[in-house]
């Protein structure tokens, strides 16, 4: 049983060599990591209370590599996070020139006037109702939004709206064709 679980772990530790350094680390590794964290710790409990102080030590070096593999786990999932998010910062212009169709204007008409907005603008909860939220972003391959944040649609210009505040925060003009 110890062989199975040092023959494991030297695997989980080789595996991030193997793989691509830009692999998106899933909920459910680290979830699992975090789970042999826990079972690294019972088994440093029971070295202490039943094992030579040998066997304390090498719990506790288990322990840490444990501890060591799941930062580094978190590490790579926020570094992966945030070069998504930077590839799509801009990934909708590429879009828009094979997909026209998707970006038409089409019979959109708002019941205000036009006028420019700019980033740091407050504007009322009317510009930013349901009617005009972008309910599908990821079709014109948009970058991600926070909880509190929206696209929405502006005549063709699009604006990105924190909807707790009604303040702008980025401008895409001339969006739609």
């Amino acid at each position: 049983m110890r062989k199975l679980f040092v023959t494991a772990l030297m695997a989980a530790a080789a595996l991030p060599a193997l793989a691509p350094s830009a692999m998106a680390q899933s909920n459910r590794e680290l979830r699992h990591d975090r789970q042999d964290i826990r079972e690294e710790q019972r088994d440093v409990r029971q070295a202490q209370r039943y094992g030579s102080p040998r066997d304390v030590r090498e719990q506790q070096s288990q322990l840490r590599d444990a501890r060591q593999e799941y930062r580094e786990d978190v590490r790579d999932a926020r570094s992966y996070n945030a070069r998504d998010r930077n590839w799509r910062n801009d990934d909708w212009q590429d879009w828009r020139r094979h997909s026209r169709n998707d970006f038409r204007r089409g019979a959109w008409n708002a019941p205000f006037r036009y006028s420019v907005f700019s980033i740091g603008r407050r504007i009322a909860p009317s510009y930013y109702s349901p009617r005009y939220v972008i309910a599908d972003p990821w079709r014109y391959h948009l970058p991600r939004t926070a909880r509190w944040q929206r696209w929405v649609r502006y005549y063709d210009d699009l604006l990105l709206v924190d909807v707790r505040r009604g303040v702008v925060l980025r401008v895409l003009r001339n969006f739609y064709w």
